[in-house]
């Protein structure tokens, strides 16, 4: 594996960490508390090409590997882990499953105005019903007598960017006798500002406060045929597939939180006094600091090789679910531990909002649970392992 990175991985990893630090980390703290969506800061990341980095220069991105977009979501989310779901949602969910699946008018309507940072775009497969349970959806498509058009009524739930999104891919039913019923499952691009869309309300959340989320209704919306995203019933195949490459871009999103509460807490150690010395030279703080930076070193490896993995998929064809699930989880349940110890070193300063090491442990939190939760990647790991179901 090698890891040696290039001068554009550098160039765009620096790009990213610059933009983090003079634009976004500025306002983190004040949109985490009111929960507003921060559009002007997202716009400029479009406009900068953090939403499309491994789309095609032809389809409005900058067309570089999944390295170079695991490296800038990374700088980003070390700032504001908000910032950095909506740049994951838009590239790996969004985007992906498009470039992949989509014909070239599809592309050019769907997928270059979301690359090139003109629209946001959204992914929509959850319901109140099927989470970890992905195949059980209840949204229909029913197609019309003419054939001209799909008729899409139900609910999906915890849409990422679902109040802002001019464009989502959507997962329903069209044909609900299938067995297994995933087999009956397609998808579908949305254009959210057609009648018969309608957005509920954002979610007060947790952790990544300035993400909006939402469900979002459908009633009677009149999707045209040619907005299918490959064939009739190939919708969970596209489904899990994109969801590969968007784990790799939470792990990194987790990866970046743990980095900043870490140097966060390096930083404190050293400066922080207490029995007359620095608390940096105390072995428990110490061990913590350690492990803390092993733990982080060891999600950066397996991300890498994930990435790598991708990229190696775009001529072997072999699927990367392995190694994704396996990055997503490691460097999730390391930003959560990482963040965990950092609010203990910090003491009552980590409990307080007046630092920013309280919004890394919640925005942290998220990273165990979306695009397929913890438990859902020890089952992935143990039956690719095992070959048993």
């Amino acid at each position: 594996m090698n890891l040696q990175l290039s001068d554009e991985h550098r160039m765009i990893r620096d790009m990213a960490r610059d933009f983090a630090q003079k634009e976004i980390a500025p306002i983190a703290a004040q949109y985490d508390e009111s929960g507003e969506f921060p559009y002007e800061t997202i716009m400029k990341m479009g406009a900068q090409g953090f939403m499309g980095i491994e789309i095609p220069e032809k389809y409005g991105g900058v067309e570089m590997d999944t390295l170079a977009y695991v490296l800038a979501l990374e700088e980003i989310a070390k700032v504001d882990g908000a910032h950095a779901v909506v740049m994951s949602v838009c590239n790996s969910l969004y985007c992906y499953g498009i470039l992949h699946y989509g014909t070239e008018e599809q592309k050019q309507k769907y997928l270059r105005p979301v690359a090139s940072g003109e629209a946001i775009g959204a992914y929509a497969l959850t319901e109140p019903q099927s989470g970890s349970d992905a195949s059980n959806i209840r949204v229909t498509a029913v197609l019309s007598e003419d054939g001209s058009h799909y008729v899409i009524n139900g609910t999906k739930s915890w849409i990422t960017s679902g109040p802002v999104a001019k464009y989502m891919l959507l997962f329903a039913q069209t044909d609900p006798d299938a067995k297994p019923r995933y087999r009956g499952v397609s998808a579908f691009l949305i254009d959210t500002e057609e009648p018969g869309f309608e957005r509920g309300k954002t979610e007060p959340k947790l952790g990544i406060r300035a993400s909006a989320t939402c469900e979002i209704h459908f009633d009677d919306y009149k999707c045209p045929v040619e907005a299918m995203l490959g064939d009739e019933g190939m919708g969970f195949k596209i489904a899990m597939a994109v969801l590969d490459a968007g784990r790799i871009g939470i792990a990194s999103q987790a990866l970046g939180l743990a980095e900043a509460a870490y140097e966060a807490s390096v930083q404190y150690a050293q400066e922080r006094h207490a029995f007359g010395r620095a608390i940096g030279q105390f072995q428990m703080i110490q061990q913590k600091l350690a492990d803390m930076k092993c733990r982080i070193e060891a999600s950066r490896l397996l991300i890498y090789q994930a990435a790598l993995a991708k990229q190696a998929a775009k001529e072997s064809g072999r699927r990367y679910t392995l190694e994704s699930s396996i990055a997503k989880l490691f460097a999730s349940e390391t930003a959560m531990w990482v963040t965990t110890q950092a609010i203990q070193i910090h003491g009552g300063m980590g409990y307080s909002k007046e630092l920013p090491i309280e919004r890394y442990f919640r925005d942290a939190k998220i990273t165990e649970i979306y695009e397929g939760t913890n438990e859902i990647q020890r089952m992935v790991i143990a039956r690719l392992e095992t070959g048993l179901r």
